[in-house]
């Protein structure tokens, strides 16, 4: 059984996107991959930059600098594509980099601020400090919502 000081700690992987870091939960994250060929897929919602086959997997990939309306940038040897999981689907995240893995408290974590005048404020569950670096914690439901990007590919279908 773990004792209760592992069980409060929460690890987390860091990563990313323009000049801000911003984690996912462990284990929400497969793996993480260097960026290699991605297919395009056509009629796709514009953050979905196609799929890869990853060991036999055909896996969606996702652009977070997209996702959230941030311009994009060129992939360089510093870019990551992050696998994560939820409720079984598989999806590949495209960030400028992913180097950490940091342990925070549950306690360390406080709502989003109110006002955060950025796009990807809907897509954030909370943010953590660690000495003078702040973390802002994705919603992986959120960036994945399969009913909003269902509504994409109709409309993506329809026109």
């Amino acid at each position: 059984m773990l004792s209760e000081a592992a069980a409060a700690d929460l690890k987390l992987i860091v990563f990313q996107l323009k000049d801000k870091e911003y984690a996912i939960p462990v284990n929400q994250v497969r793996s993480i991959e260097k960026v290699e060929h991605i297919t395009r897929v056509p009629r796709t919602v514009g953050f979905v930059k196609g799929v890869i086959n990853l060991r036999g997997v055909v896996t969606p990939i996702i652009s977070l600098r997209s996702r959230f309306n941030l311009e994009e940038a060129e992939y360089n040897e510093h870019s990551r594509v992050i696998i994560a999981v939820l409720n079984d689907m598989e999806v590949g995240l495209i960030v400028d980099s992913a180097n950490d893995v940091i342990d925070v408290t549950p306690e360390s974590i406080e709502p989003p601020p109110e006002v955060i005048g950025s796009e990807d404020a809907d897509f954030i569950k909370g943010v953590t400090k660690i000495e003078k670096r702040l973390f802002i914690l994705i919603d992986l439901k959120k960036v994945l919502n399969p009913e909003e990007l269902a509504a994409q590919d109709e409309k993506g279908l329809a026109g």
